[in-house]
C-alpha cells in the first residue's frame, strides 16, 4: 500500500512537473514571439521612461534617429499614437538620451498629424540629411491617467509579425483565388500576317485582396482585367501583385521603373513614392543626363512629386553639366523655367546663368514664343548679376533688342540694389528681403568659392621626431554683401576639414562624427542687416555634385556611409569640398 502511495505520489508530481513544463515553454520559451523582430518603419523611444525618449526608427535592417529640423506636435502625435500611447504631450530638442552610433534616417520630415505610421509622412528620402546626432529629436508621451481596474484595463496583443508571410502563401498557392489579370506584352517575333506575336501570362489573384486599391476594378461582377506592360515588364508583374499582399518587395535597378510605373497605374501610392526615391540611385550614372531628363518627363507624367523633386535637384546641382550635355538643347521650357525658380541651382554666377539661357532660347529659334522666351527672362536674378557685368549687358546680350523693356526694367532694378542702401532700398515698395530677384543662388565663381580636396593628403607627417597633424585649411576673402556698394568692405573666412578629435580639440571644438567641415569669419560683420547663408558642396570624383549641406554654427558634418547617406550617391566616397559663402539682406 505504502509503494503503492509512493508511486502515485511519483506520478502525479512528474504529471505536475511536465505539465509546468509545457506551461512554461508555451508562456516563455519562444523569446522571438515576446521579442518579435522589428519591422520596417517600426518606432521605437530610446530612453529611460517608457514614455519618453529618443524617436528613432527601423528601416533597412537597422534602428536609426529622426533629425529635429520642423519637429512640432504633429510629428511627435504620429510617433505616440503609433506606439499606442494616447497623444503627445512635448517634442524635446537637445537631450543626451544616450549613446547612439545608427545613421540619421529622417530630416525634413512633415506630418499632417493624422498618419498611423511616421514612415507614411513626408519625406525626401532615407538617410539623406544635413544634421549631427546632436539632433536627434525626442518625444513625450501622454499615459493614461484613468482609474480604471486591473478587470478593466487593456492589454494590446499584436501578432501581425506574421501576417505578410501568410499572405504571401496565399497569393503563392492560388487557393481559392477568384479574380484572374491577364498581363499582355508584344514579342520581337512577328507572326505570319505581319503582326507581333502577344506573350499572355496569367496571374489569379483575390478580389478582396485587390478590392483595396479600386483601379483593379475588381468589384462585384468584374472577374477579370487585361494589363498591357512592355517586354521587359512583364516578369515584374507577379512580384508587383505578391507586394499587395504581403506589403514587401526586394527592387533592383532593373525592376525599379516597371513598379514604380505598376503602382502608379493601379494607385499604389506609398510603393511608388518609395521606389521614386530609389531612382537619386542611378540619376548620376548618365553622364548624357538623356536619363535625368527622361525621369522628370516621367515624373510629371505619373504626378510622383518626390522623384520630380529628385530630378530637378539633381539637375539643378548639376546645372553646367547640363548645359554641356547632348539633352540641354532638348529639354523642356517647363523644365528649364523650373530650374530658373530654384534658389539651390548652382552656377558661376546669375551672368553665366543668363548666358545660357539666351543661347538655350536662340537654339530654340522661333519655335520659343516671344512671351515664353519673356517669361524664362524674368526668372533671371538680374540684381545678382555681377556689377561689372551690368554695363556691358545691353552690348554683349544677343537678346536685348527683342526684350529692350524687359531689360531695361530689371537693369535699373539691378542697379538699385548695387548703388543704394539697404535703408534705401526698404523704401521702395518693390524691394522685399524675401522676393526671390534679391535672393542668391550657390555661385562658385571667385571670390566667393573655395575646395578642398583631402584624398591624397597625409593625416600626420613626422618632424624632429615628432608627428604633427597636417592642418586642411584655406581662406577666402571676399566682400561682406554681393553689392557694390560694400566691394571694399571685406571680411576673410576660413574654410578647412577636420577628420578627428585632434584636430578639433586643437580648434577649442568638441565634434561628434568625422570628417566635418568648418567655415568660420575671422571677425564678425557689424550690419546687422546682412547674414551669411553658406553652403558646401561636395563634388563626387570631380565630376557631379551629390550633395549639398549649410552650416550650422559654422559646421557640416560631412555625410558618409556610416552616419548617414548621400543624397546622390558616391563611389568609394571620392569627395572634394566646395565652400560657398552667400551673403543676403534680412
Amino acid at each position: 500500500m505504502l509503494a503503492h502511495r509512493n508511486g502515485f505520489s511519483l506520478w502525479l508530481l512528474l504529471l505536475l512537473y511536465v505539465s509546468g513544463s509545457a506551461m512554461r515553454l508555451s508562456m516563455f520559451g519562444d523569446e522571438s514571439r515576446r521579442n518579435p523582430a522589428p519591422r520596417e518603419g517600426d518606432v521605437r523611444l530610446f530612453g529611460v521612461v517608457v514614455s519618453e525618449g529618443r524617436v528613432e526608427i527601423y528601416h533597412d535592417g537597422k534602428w536609426g534617429t529622426v533629425c529635429d529640423d520642423g519637429w512640432d506636435m504633429a510629428e511627435a502625435q504620429v510617433v505616440c499614437r503609433q506606439l499606442h500611447f494616447p497623444g503627445a504631450n512635448a517634442v524635446v530638442f537637445g537631450k543626451n538620451y544616450g549613446k547612439v552610433s545608427g545613421p540619421i534616417w529622417l530630416d525634413d520630415l512633415s506630418c499632417q498629424g493624422t498618419e498611423s505610421y511616421l514612415s507614411k509622412c513626408a519625406f525626401t528620402s532615407w538617410g539623406v540629411t544635413d544634421c549631427s546626432h546632436k539632433e536627434d529629436v525626442g518625444v513625450i508621451c501622454e499615459t493614461s491617467n484613468s482609474n480604471l481596474t486591473k478587470s478593466d484595463s487593456l492589454h494590446s496583443l499584436d501578432h501581425s509579425i506574421s501576417l505578410s508571410d501568410e499572405r504571401g502563401q496565399i497569393f503563392d498557392s492560388s487557393n481559392g483565388c477568384d479574380f484572374l489579370i491577364l498581363v499582355q506584352s508584344a514579342s520581337e517575333n512577328v507572326q505570319d500576317d505581319g503582326t507581333q506575336e502577344v506573350v499572355e501570362t496569367p496571374i489569379c489573384a483575390h478580389k478582396h485582396i485587390l478590392s483595396q486599391f479600386p483601379l483593379f476594378n475588381a468589384s462585384e461582377g468584374i472577374n477579370n482585367i487585361t494589363v498591357s506592360v512592355s517586354q521587359s515588364c512583364q516578369p515584374h508583374v507577379t512580384t508587383f501583385i505578391r507586394y499587395i499582399y504581403t506589403r514587401k518587395v526586394d527592387i533592383a535597378f532593373s525592376s525599379m521603373q516597371c513598379l514604380h510605373w505598376l503602382a502608379y497605374t493601379f494607385g499604389v501610392e506609398e510603393l511608388m513614392e518609395d521606389t521614386g526615391r530609389l531612382f537619386s540611385k542611378i540619376l548620376p550614372e548618365d553622364a548624357s543626363f538623356q536619363t535625368q531628363v527622361s525621369l522628370y518627363k516621367y515624373a510629371l507624367e505619373t504626378g510622383d512629386f518626390v522623384l520630380e523633386e529628385n530630378c530637378l535637384q539633381y539637375l539643378a546641382w548639376n546645372y553646367q553639366n547640363l548645359t554641356m550635355s547632348p539633352a540641354w538643347t532638348h529639354i523642356s521650357i517647363q523644365l528649364l523655367g523650373s530650374l530658373l525658380l530654384r534658389s539651390d541651382l548652382v552656377v558661376p554666377d546669375e551672368y553665366v546663368l543668363l548666358q545660357t539661357v539666351e543661347s538655350w532660347i536662340e537654339e530654340k529659334g522661333n519655335s520659343t514664343p516671344l512671351d515664353t522666351q519673356h517669361d524664362l527672362l524674368s526668372r533671371i536674378r538680374f540684381p545678382m548679376i555681377p556689377a561689372e557685368a551690368l554695363y556691358d549687358l545691353e552690348f554683349n546680350s544677343s537678346l536685348y533688342s527683342s526684350h529692350k523693356n524687359l531689360y531695361q526694367e530689371k537693369l535699373l532694378e539691378a542697379y538699385q540694389f548695387n548703388m543704394l542702401l539697404f535703408s534705401n532700398l526698404k523704401s521702395n515698395p518693390k524691394f522685399s528681403t524675401e522676393n526671390d530677384q534679391y535672393q542668391t543662388r550657390i555661385y562658385t565663381a571667385k571670390p566667393w568659392s573655395t575646395v578642398i580636396t583631402v584624398a591624397k593628403t597625409p593625416l600626420m607627417t613626422r618632424y624632429n621626431n615628432y608627428y604633427q597633424y597636417n592642418q586642411i585649411q584655406t581662406q577666402l576673402n571676399v566682400p561682406i554683401h554681393n553689392s557694390l556698394i560694400f566691394k571694399n568692405n571685406r571680411i576673410s573666412w576660413v574654410a578647412n576639414i577636420l577628420r578627428n578629435q585632434q584636430e578639433c580639440s586643437n580648434q577649442g571644438l568638441s565634434c561628434s562624427s568625422f570628417p566635418v567641415a568648418r567655415l568660420y569669419p575671422q571677425e564678425h560683420p557689424q550690419n546687422q542687416h546682412i547674414l551669411f547663408r553658406n553652403r558646401l558642396l561636395l563634388m563626387c570624383q570631380g565630376k557631379y555634385i551629390c550633395q549639398i549641406q549649410d552650416f550650422k554654427d559654422n559646421m557640416a558634418y560631412i555625410s558618409v556611409n556610416e552616419t548617414q547617406g548621400l543624397t546622390f550617391p558616391c563611389p568609394d566616397d571620392q569627395l572634394s569640398y566646395h565652400f560657398v559663402v552667400r551673403p543676403g539682406y534680412v
